[in-house]
């Protein structure tokens, strides 16, 4: 099966497309651009708000967004399908974003309090559950493990031995400070630089393809050089720029744009009563893992 694309709305300051011989057309790469942008910005107004404690409670969703990672994040979730399933690492909506989640429940979820999320051991022992019965059912779904710099490495280790014996759909995404080891779990392991939204994407597809089409997992490792941090988004703009398909007028007016859609979700979010219980329900199951 294709993967579902989600289009990108690509104001009127963008630049003509111009497809070349690119295996990623010009679309995609704006869409890539696009949202890795809008997470960034969804980051940063999560901090300003617990800055002005109007996020009490969710420390832990403020101090573990996962910052310069949005390459990373963007380039394995974007192309996922709406029944597949996603689990962060602690602390990280973002996932669910670029998976469709609204961001008034978004912003909606972290003015009101919710339940204590669940362990690391716990949420990955959901996933490969989750995977499982893709597998015996035959659905075409995938599930997606993001790690994060305070995961324990036991139960990333279980669950990649378990996925790999059992040869499930899964897609499993670390970054170069968890040194997970795969030969003895038989899985491919992919490593990526993962301040670089288009290779990710690359693997991605990939891996995606891999799972889909039964032939079991994938661990796609983002190196980052923390002596030399490359924010990934100025990082896609000079690729961009060396095709001709960006300019400093179209990020302004995305940017812009974006940012009355975050004002309208605060406001929403700050004045709305509480959560029905289908909104609860949408809350538990974007819910991100606590770490141990």
């Amino acid at each position: 099966m294709t993967p579902k694309t989600k289009e990108t709305t690509v104001l009127t300051s963008a630049p003509p497309i111009q497809n070349g011989f690119s295996l990623i057309s010009n679309e995609k790469l704006l869409q890539l651009y696009v949202t890795t942008l809008k997470c960034r910005m969804i980051q940063e107004r999560i901090r300003i708000l617990f800055k002005q404690n109007k996020l009490i409670g969710h420390s832990l969703v403020a101090q573990n967004a996962p910052w310069g990672q949005e390459a990373a994040v963007v380039g394995v979730t974007i192309d996922l399908l709406p029944e597949d399933t996603i689990f962060p690492h602690p602390g990280d909506l973002i996932p669910f974003f670029v998976k469709d989640l609204q961001l008034k429940t978004l912003f909606r979820a972290l003015f009101n309090p919710f339940a204590p999320p669940s362990s690391t051991a716990a949420q990955l022992k959901i996933a490969t559950d989750t995977a499982m019965i893709d597998k015996l059912t035959s659905n075409n779904k995938i599930a997606v493990a993001l790690s994060s710099k305070s995961t324990s490495l036991g139960p990333w280790q279980k669950a990649l031995r378990f996925a790999g014996l059992r040869n499930l759909p899964m897609i499993f995404l670390s970054w170069n400070h968890i040194p997970l080891k795969t030969k003895a779990h038989g899985l491919p392991a992919i490593t990526v630089d993962g301040n670089d939204v288009v290779a990710v994407y690359r693997v991605a597809c990939e891996a995606i393809a891999h799972a889909r089409m039964g032939s079991g997992p994938t661990l796609i490792e983002c190196q980052t050089d923390s002596q030399n941090p490359v924010d990934p988004i100025l990082n896609m703009e000079k690729y961009l720029i060396r095709k001709g398909i960006f300019s400093e007028e179209f990020k302004r007016e995305q940017a812009v744009s974006f940012s009355k859609e975050l004002d309208a979700a605060i406001s929403f979010s700050q004045a709305a009563p509480c959560p029905s219980r289908g909104e609860r329900a949408t809350r538990r199951r974007f819910r991100p893992a606590q770490p141990e």
